[in-house]
């Protein structure tokens, strides 16, 4: 009990005393939320909607689906931009938006045809060479972004010009203005839950291919992060870079006329994102889980949420990026190399605690790398590694990591101390206090664990040190959203980027490999294999999956049409509207 009155002291210190004792006395399952907004009045004509994104930090502005990596980004991109196909609520690709499909009989080739009527912001036709041109975009061998992923990898004659053997990728063909097929090596499931079907304007973007611009140039570019266009349903009028962005409604909407004349979004930081919603000078934001309790007072405000399909973790580096061969490489001399310190490190930490008293029940232990959101491949009998310190003090010791001075804390098997740096991220009340309870968990196991440089650094600083493998940090903490693909090779996969930890094995490889093979379209043998994969993350931890979490949002009564429902037709931004 002692470690869980220390973080309710903490709680103290952020939400004041009879709010923490609430907390110690309350509730001890999650509320239930509904998932659409209850005002069924008719939206107004000339309705204006002002949307928060919520942070301590000015969002990045890389507007375009290749190159963002900011989950601002794409908050701001899902209001102008979208992609050809649509899914639905299992997340599988459907003939119901701006393109329609075919999936040859041997699964390897996928061919769209765009509807008519399908304009960019500009009046062009959206072309079938522009879904081509993401897909030269992503495969170029001077790509830096994060998104050369399987799915891309996997079609014919993209290695040959990724390496840049080839100026063309064998495996894409371009029928008419309209039409476009992608063959891919082999056939997977992965075609169904993640095919690329976002086009790039290139009329307005600038050709890469012809010697325009270069791909830094482009990244860079004014038509990226000043003036992008899309084919979505709301047109970007003006952007402050960081701050806000106004748009518009598209009237020539290929669905049809948006309910909305204009949207607001804006960065609010989490500090006055209650008083904003109080004010109403927002009408919509994510509301932080340490500020429910606040939000739930509301008389102007409706709290919709829902199991969100992502997870906060503790990423241990273990390897570096090899730049020169474009792959993770484990580094055997690692302070974490020894899987048994990382094993005891997860037995360490009291996730439920935090949980329980800093986040109202909102979110809960994590067990594995794979959300519950994916029912039919989530592994609900792994109960990952269980809060035990007793357990994590065996491991250190059977490592050899001793405490071999008295002063409470262990040395490495050398004699030489032992000291690991911890990245955490700064913003809203409680980042601070868990990463305090974290240090405080691995101290009771006898580990030294000091923030990276002393303190927290913002998302910006944060992400440089964890993506450069800087040598200042050991141990980092993060947030993964999951997208649509339970493919878990695009975070970690050999040559994914997103592979902070940079753990590889060659299990690792043949797992992940299997799972987006052909015998992985049999769901039942596609379960077995991510089941498998699920435990050799338990087994070799290359990162804690902490908390899972459900997302909340706070929305304004005026508000009409708002879902978070993925049956629902409201779930679409075009279908949102106010009232009077």
């Amino acid at each position: 009990m002692q470690k869980k009155w220390m973080l309710i002291l903490l709680i103290f210190v952020v939400a004041g005393c009879s709010e923490a004792q609430s907390r110690v006395q309350g509730e001890t399952e999650p509320p239930v939320f509904p998932l659409e907004v209850s005002n069924q009045d008719k939206p107004i004509e000339d309705g204006e909607m002002i949307v928060a994104l919520v942070s301590s930090d000015p969002f990045e502005g890389t507007l375009s689906r290749p190159f963002y990596s900011g989950s601002f980004d794409a908050e701001i991109m899902n209001w102008f931009d979208e992609a050809l196909l649509s899914t639905d609520s299992d997340f599988e690709i459907t003939n119901d938006g701006a393109a329609t499909y075919e999936l040859s009989d041997d699964k390897r080739t996928i061919t769209l045809r765009i509807k008519e009527g399908v304009y960019w912001h500009d009046g062009e036709p959206v072309l079938a060479s522009d879904l081509l041109y993401a897909y030269e975009l992503l495969g170029h061998p001077d790509y830096a972004g994060e998104r050369y992923t399987f799915t891309v990898e996997n079609i014919e004659g993209m290695d040959d010009y990724h390496a840049g053997r080839t100026k063309k990728i064998s495996g894409i063909q371009v029928h008419d203005e309209r039409t476009i097929s992608v063959t891919f090596k082999t056939a997977s499931p992965s075609i169904m839950t993640g095919f690329w079907s976002v086009p790039v304007p290139r009329h307005h973007v600038g050709d890469v291919t012809a010697g325009e611009l270069t791909m830094e140039e482009l990244e860079s570019s004014e038509k990226i992060r000043i003036t992008p266009i899309g084919f979505g349903p709301y047109i970007i009028v003006k952007i402050v870079p960081g701050e806000s962005v106004l748009l518009e409604r598209n009237e020539d909407y290929w669905r049809g006329r948006p309910q909305l004349q204009s949207v607001v979004l804006k960065t609010v930081n989490e500090a006055i994102v209650v008083e904003s919603l109080k004010k109403g000078d927002v009408d919509l934001a994510k509301v932080p889980a340490d500020q429910y309790e606040t939000v739930k007072k509301l008389d102007n405000i409706e709290l919709l949420g829902d199991l969100d399909l992502a997870y906060s973790y503790i990423g241990f580096k273990i390897g570096k990026w090899d730049d020169e061969k474009k792959e993770n490489r484990m580094d055997p001399k690692s302070k974490l190399a020894n899987k048994l310190v990382r094993q005891a490190m997860w037995h360490a930490m009291d996730n439920e605690s935090v949980g329980t008293y800093l986040y109202h029940h909102l979110r809960f232990p994590a067990t594995t790398l794979i959300v519950p959101g994916f029912e039919s491949y989530h592994d609900a009998k792994n109960l990952g590694r269980p809060y035990d310190p007793e357990k994590a003090r065996a491991l250190l010791d059977e490592a050899g990591y001793i405490d071999k001075n008295g002063d409470g804390f262990r040395e490495d098997p050398a004699g030489k101390p032992f000291i690991l740096h911890f990245a955490s991220m700064a913003g809203g009340d409680v980042a601070e206090p868990i990463a305090k309870y974290y240090i405080q968990n691995w101290a009771d196991v006898g580990l030294k664990v000091e923030l990276t440089d002393g303190r927290l650094h913002d998302f910006n600083a944060f992400y440089e040190l964890v993506k450069s493998d800087d040598p200042k940090v050991d141990i980092f903490q993060g947030a993964w959203g999951t997208g649509s693909d339970p493919d878990p090779s695009g975070l970690y996969g050999r040559k994914a980027l997103f592979n902070y930890s940079r753990y590889t094995s060659e299990r690792n490889d043949a797992l992940l490999e299997a799972g987006t093979s052909k015998q992985a379209f049999d769901t039942e043998k596609r379960r077995e294999i991510y089941k498998e994969w699920q435990a050799l993350m338990v087994e070799d931890v290359p990162l804690v999956p902490t908390l899972y979490r459900y997302e909340l949002i706070g929305v304004n009564t005026r508000v009409v049409n708002y879902s978070i429902d993925a049956n629902s037709e409201n779930r679409h931004v075009w279908k949102w509207g106010v009232s009077a």
